[in-house]
């Protein structure tokens, strides 16, 4: 009902806009909302991939990411039929201690090669004499899938608690209704 709803008040009117006012529009146009007791609220646009948004939804695109892009810009898309992994996603962001206000850069990252059971996406991380260190407030995204939300939170959480950094900070609630 809610995918319903979104799609009617919030998508298709957004795409009749941009009809209306003449704009060939070919990208990502990222949604952002809120859930409220009065129904899903918009409360931004993004014309790009967003993250954590971004790494939950394309490690369960099957199709591959140029060619859907490709046919976007050739003007082609209805002939792609995208597939999805049926499995559910969950990422995990793991933070910089003091983000979103202050925080330190420069500090080693460690455990990264003992994740086994999730991608690891790099926000803001560098590499410095082979050692990734911190260089930004979000540093890593990590995603798992599972069966269903729970299992894939039980995994993505499992793995994060393998990576360590001097003040890492992350979330406990991600994937909890």
């Amino acid at each position: 009902a809610v995918r319903a709803e979104v799609e009617e008040t919030i998508i298709r009117r957004t795409v009749q806009a941009l009809q209306s006012e003449g704009v060939d529009y070919k990208g990502v146009l990222y949604f952002g909302l809120m859930l409220t007791k009065d129904g899903p609220k918009l409360l931004e646009y993004n014309a790009r991939f967003g993250d954590p948004e971004a790494q939950v939804v394309l490690p369960r695109m099957k199709n591959g990411l140029l060619d859907v892009m490709d046919a976007v810009i050739d003007g082609r898309l209805h002939e792609v039929t995208l597939e999805w992994d049926a499995r559910s996603a969950v990422c995990v962001v793991m933070a910089s201690g003091g983000y979103p206000g202050s925080y330190a850069k420069g500090l080693p990252i460690s455990g990264l090669e003992d994740v086994r059971d999730a991608i690891v996406f790099h926000a803001g991380t560098v590499k410095q004499d082979g050692v990734y260190v911190t260089s930004g407030g979000r540093v890593l995204g990590v995603t798992a899938l599972g069966r269903d939300i729970a299992e894939a939170r039980e995994k993505a959480y499992a793995e994060v608690r393998k990576i360590s950094f001097e003040g890492a900070q992350y979330r406990t609630d991600i994937g909890i209704k």
